[in-house]
């Protein structure tokens, strides 16, 4: 499956990246700047200690429960150093790969075939094909996710605990431990990449929302990674959402009012539970794609963060603000200067 190009454009100055979290800019990770787009007030700007103000009693604010694991590895190929993300395990001995550049992981590499061997110390790590048979993107030759078999998974288990680091990415200012990338809500270990718009959340946050009258409940999803080349989807991930958050959507959505979703992630798998326009319990593998012409039938508002020009991401933000005002929002944000990525800044949809 290949994503025609969203409706959103714009230009991101490399200096809108933010290269680490906001506690090493003299900020606490609930200081970030929350940029709130709706349909009734347009673009407005504020902080995030302050999302509260902008939601209702009765509204729902759902969550990802999935924690950030150690996932990348240094590695050798015939080609020379390399870095190894494992974006997820689908068997005793198989996992979704990529290669990137050494150091830094700064970009895929794209001219592996099948059959070859990464070593990362005494694991061999076979690609096999390339990941559900897609490639790098449209534009580009080449491979960049692979279904690769592990010869040792037990040495590949130890690996990760002794030598395994957070995935990151060449535009990151230094290395950074795992608890940076963990959110106040991280319970179940799992996610190949932070869930990162749920970082900006803190305790007093959500006593802040419970004690307005929002709800707050819990899904999980297992990110993989999120490096998607213009035109490719995102992977399969595992999800859960459970009985008791099913029956809060349902209610919620019965009494008018709205179901806010902290990330792309909650959102799809949100949506990856839907019978009869309604939210069910369900757990597994989901590989729905969120975009204009299959939009949410549960999500009414979103808190995520920025994602850069031709991502992927975007379709999914479009589907549920709609083009106008995902257009407007990137607009601001690039004329206000807020900072991208992970670490960056945060925005509130409210269609």
């Amino acid at each position: 499956m290949s994503l025609a190009a969203p409706h959103t454009h714009f230009d991101r100055p490399a200096e809108l990246t933010a290269d680490l979290p906001p506690e090493s800019r003299g900020l606490r990770r609930d200081e970030v700047r929350l940029l709130v787009a709706s349909t009734r007030a347009g673009v407005t700007h504020t902080r995030f200690t302050r999302i509260a103000e902008q939601l209702s009693p009765g509204d729902l604010v759902v969550v990802n429960t999935s924690a950030t694991v150690a996932a990348e590895l240094d590695a050798r190929s015939a080609h020379g150093p390399c870095v190894l993300h494992l974006a997820g395990r689908v068997g005793d001995r198989r996992w979704v790969v990529e290669v990137r550049t050494a150091p830094d992981a700064a970009r895929a590499v794209l001219d592996h075939r099948p059959g070859d061997v990464l070593r990362a110390g005494r694991v061999e790590v076979t690609l096999l094909e390339p990941y559900a048979g897609r490639a790098a993107s449209p534009t580009q030759h080449g491979n960049r996710l692979w279904l690769a078999e592990v010869s040792r998974p037990a040495a590949l288990s130890r690996a990760l605990r002794r030598e395994g680091r957070p995935i990151a990415y060449g535009y990151l200012g230094r290395r950074l431990p795992l608890a940076a990338y963990q959110t106040i809500f991280a319970r179940d270990p799992g996610s190949a990449e932070m869930p990162s718009a749920g970082r900006p959340f803190t305790h007093e946050i959500v006593m802040d929302l419970l004690t307005r009258g929002v709800q707050v409940a819990p899904v999980t999803l297992h990110t993989g990674v999120s490096s998607q080349e213009s035109g490719e989807p995102p992977q399969a991930e595992w999800f859960r959402v459970p009985a008791a958050t099913a029956a809060l959507v349902n209610a919620t959505r019965a009494g008018g009012r709205r179901v806010v979703a902290v990330g792309t992630t909650v959102t799809r798998a949100l949506e990856s539970a839907v019978e009869a326009d309604r939210s069910v319990e369900a757990s597994g593998w989901t590989e729905r794609v969120l975009r204009p012409e299959d939009p949410p039938r549960l999500v009414t508002g979103l808190v995520t963060g920025l994602h850069d020009p031709m991502a992927s991401h975007l379709h999914l933000v479009e589907s549920v603000a709609g083009a106008g005002l995902a257009q407007a929002a990137y607009d601001a944000a690039v004329e206000h200067g807020y900072l991208w990525h992970e670490f960056g800044d945060s925005c509130l949809f409210l269609p």
